[in-house]
């Protein structure tokens, strides 16, 4: 072989190594490099996950996905640490209310995959509210969980009530038929859990709720009244005195037959199924002021983010984007026996007979702006523990918490 026929072959076998190497990169910048996406959940199981991440995988055969379940009362704790060692997850579930603590951990959608205006379509209204800024999408939800009225059927139908009540008047004027004392005056059977802070799940977003019932913002001049309102549960010289800080904890009263109606979200109706099989009860829309113009309800629930120290931000988003696909959302709801935040959704949900009110119930949600969830549930809390035991007038509590969530805005 001459000279120049091996100038010929090793010019043509450079010519192959750079044409692959162009290509190498031109699938580099198509973003179909492998890529291993980590994921952090609370609630779920990675079952429930499995199928959609065999079938995602099975499309984008370059992406690795593994699901993990923390524990919910360490989770936060976990994240934070894990995103300080460089060790965090790439897409993790995110709290409705965390958007505000949590935004510079964070790493916003790429417009270019998912249009503002197709964003707002999709969702309930809330979603947009709690999720967005300026514009940009921050996290996806695959439910959306509204606070609603669960009540004792036979309990209501003995006391001769052939519905559950649909306003606030009418829940207190349920109450003298419902609430049985002892030769002592003492609560045998109360007409629903509210009133106190300790005993109550969630009792703190009731009272949000009623605050914003009550007006357009938290802490504006209503609050005095929602917070009078919540408290006179509890208070021994009002005609609405059905609850105290020695009745068990509303779940437990509930499951045991101690109150006829309790205040709470979809997920409780797996708890009290497993606490009490036989139970006869009923979920209704939850109560709203009489002469309303429109209802107002709470919203609390989770979505999928992305951190920004992720090395695989488009996939990471682009897995988002699959999973809050309508089909797979629907597959996602069937196992969780979850309340949409699909907009589509709500119509194929509002004939469920444990989930249709929830699902209804997400297009007039709200929720309201907190710089720290933990820290002002801590004052909500506080604020109605101080008027049950006599420590502070419901003027005196309001100020106080209003300064405290003053303080955190800042």
């Amino acid at each position: 072989m001459t000279r120049q026929q091996l100038l010929i072959i090793a010019g043509g076998a450079i010519s192959i190594v750079i044409v692959l190497l162009i290509f190498g990169l031109v699938i580099n910048n198509g973003q179909t490099r492998p890529a291993r996406l980590e994921i952090w959940g609370v609630f779920d199981e990675p079952e429930v996950f499995q199928e959609l991440i065999a079938d995602y995988q099975k499309q984008n055969r370059h992406i690795s996905i593994n699901y993990q379940k923390k524990t919910f009362a360490d989770y936060e704790k976990e994240l934070i640490n894990a995103f300080a060692a460089d060790q965090g997850p790439d897409i993790w579930l995110m709290h409705n209310t965390w958007l505000p603590k949590h935004k510079d951990k964070i790493m916003e959608m790429p417009a270019e995959l998912l249009s503002f205006s197709v964003f707002r379509e999709t969702f309930v209204d809330v979603v947009e509210k709690d999720l967005t800024i300026d514009n940009k999408i921050y996290a996806l939800p695959l439910f959306v969980d509204t606070l609603a009225l669960f009540y004792n059927k036979d309990i209501l139908n003995s006391a001769g009530i052939s519905s559950p009540p649909e306003t606030w008047k009418e829940l207190i004027s349920d109450l003298d038929k419902l609430v049985k004392r002892n030769q002592w005056g003492g609560i045998e059977q109360a007409g629903i859990a509210l009133g106190t802070a300790e005993n109550i799940n969630r009792s703190t977003d009731i009272l949000a709720l009623l605050m914003l019932q009550n007006g357009t913002d938290i802490f504006d001049k209503n609050s005095e009244d929602a917070l009078r309102f919540y408290t006179d549960f509890a208070n021994p010289s009002k005609r609405t005195y059905t609850w105290n800080r020695q009745m068990p904890y509303s779940v437990d009263a509930f499951t045991e037959g101690k109150t006829a109606m309790m205040i709470n979200y979809s997920h409780h109706i797996a708890t009290i199924k497993d606490k009490a099989t036989y139970l006869n009860f009923g979920i209704s829309f939850m109560p709203q002021l009489k002469d309303r113009k429109f209802d107002i309800d709470y919203a609390n629930y989770w979505g999928f983010t992305v951190s920004k120290k992720s090395k695989a931000i488009n996939e990471a988003w682009k897995f988002i984007l699959y999973l809050a696909q309508e089909e797979n959302a629907k597959k996602y709801l069937e196992k969780t026996k979850q309340p949409t935040g699909h907009r589509d959704l709500v119509e194929w949900q509002k004939d469920d007979l444990e989930l249709g009110v929830f699902a209804k119930q997400s297009l007039t949600a709200r929720t309201w702006y907190q710089a720290d969830s933990s820290a002002i549930e801590t004052i909500l809390a506080n604020a109605i523990e101080d008027v049950v035991l006599g420590k502070a007038t419901i003027s005196k509590a309001i100020q106080t918490a209003a300064s405290q969530i003053t303080l955190l805005m800042k």
